[in-house]
């Protein structure tokens, strides 16, 4: 990344440098799967999948996928794909957490319809949901430094997940399980998710997270969610990430 417009995005010249220079610092001559991260409006579906599918062809990746992709963006790229006989992505990488199921409503059921496998990122809701924010206590988390916007309760969508944390606590007190337990379950008993990813930022982190990759919630419990946070919900829905080119740059919404 940097200054220079051609040092970003997903067009064949920057992907093709960026996984070669990739594959130079790992020290490897392939990556199992290769993503990319968040749609590039100023490229089209047609180059950005040539490239990839010419670097699988090569044998620099064997699998290539989306992430944070909205869900009409993951439909036209398979179409494009199939329309231009190329490779297509059979990953999405989207944010889900109890806090933030927005993509109950249309990018899990795409991702069934086209059978691609669903990576999870964030199913703790960036420390929301590790059991160390909780009512009257202070926020010290790591994001909490660098994102204070995210945790400051005066904001009405942050009091909402702090609400909604107390009272998933006590879901969890009465089911037996810590809060990480839950949120790990929670995401993993959705049936198109495939895998959570954890980011754990210590050794103790990795053992808690890995301890509860086996929580199976039961229905009680899931309706218990439900009944916090509506299916379909996001209780942060500005930290999507995936706004609509034309939502923001009003250029592109007149003539």
């Amino acid at each position: 990344m940097g200054d220079e417009p051609n040092h970003r995005g997903s067009s064949r010249r920057w992907l093709v440098t960026e996984l070669d220079n990739s594959l130079r610092r790992l020290g490897v001559d392939h990556v199992d799967l290769y993503q990319i991260h968040r749609w590039d409006p100023a490229t089209s579906d047609e180059e950005t999948l040539s490239a990839l599918t010419d670097l699988q062809r090569a044998g620099k990746i064997r699998y290539f996928g989306s992430s944070t992709f909205p869900a009409y963006r993951v439909v036209q790229a398979q179409w494009a794909a199939r329309e231009h006989h190329l490779s297509r992505y059979v990953t999405e990488q989207p944010s889900y957490s109890i806090l933030q199921r927005g993509i109950e409503r249309d990018v899990l059921p795409v991702t069934e319809e086209y059978g691609l496998g669903v990576l999870v990122w964030s199913p703790l809701a960036s420390g929301w949901l590790s059991g160390a924010i909780r009512e009257g206590r202070s926020i010290t988390t790591s994001r909490s430094a660098f994102m204070p916007e995210r945790f400051d309760v005066t904001i009405p969508s942050n009091r909402a997940r702090l609400d909604a944390v107390e009272r998933l606590a006590e879901v969890a007190d009465e089911a037996g399980l810590t809060m990480i337990q839950l949120a790990l379950g929670f995401v993993t008993a959705h049936p198109a998710v495939t895998s959570a990813l954890i980011g754990p930022r210590t050794r103790d982190h990795l053992h808690t997270q890995l301890a509860a990759a086996d929580t199976v919630l039961s229905a009680d419990v899931l309706d218990a969610i439900d009944a916090i946070v509506a299916p379909g919900t996001d209780l942060a829905a500005h930290e999507k990430h995936d706004t609509p080119p034309a939502l923001l740059d009003p250029s592109l919404r007149r003539r």
